[in-house]
């Protein structure tokens, strides 16, 4: 007598199998693109705040004295748009840092400028430095 074997779906076996190894793969890949989100959130950080101090820079190079505002080199078109934070998603978070002034400029009413900008996101780089001290 012959036995016939019908197989018709996956044993209960084969599904845990099958379910384990994805979760395993899903607990290796979620950390790698978490760090790898962070990484470009860094990059983009570090490249506008390159820019808008180009740009400060320039300003001060063209009109020898920093500008009272961000907001200023949109307005005389150093720059098109302020660029946005890419941690805390807003282009209205930039910590403006004035510049210094010696005490004869104060006397004479010379008002400080922007010379230097910062981010006010808080937390940490991949490398361990603060976000807001870049």
């Amino acid at each position: 007598m012959e036995r016939v074997q019908n197989s018709r779906g996956f044993t209960l076996i084969e599904l845990v199998i099958v379910l384990a190894l994805i979760g395993i793969l899903v607990g290796v890949g979620i950390p790698q693109y978490k760090t790898a989100l962070k990484r470009g959130r860094e990059a983009v950080l570090k490249e506008n705040l390159h820019t808008l101090r180009v740009m400060l820079n320039q300003y001060y190079i063209d009109k020898k004295k920093y500008p009272m505002t961000l907001y200023t080199l949109v307005d005389e078109r150093y720059l098109h748009s302020l660029p946005t934070d890419p941690f805390t998603r807003s282009n209205e978070t930039w910590e403006e840092v004035m510049e210094e002034l010696t005490e004869d400029d104060m006397l004479s009413g010379v008002l400080p400028g922007v010379a230097d900008v910062r981010s006010t996101a808080e937390g940490f780089g991949l490398d361990g430095t603060a976000l807001n001290t870049w």
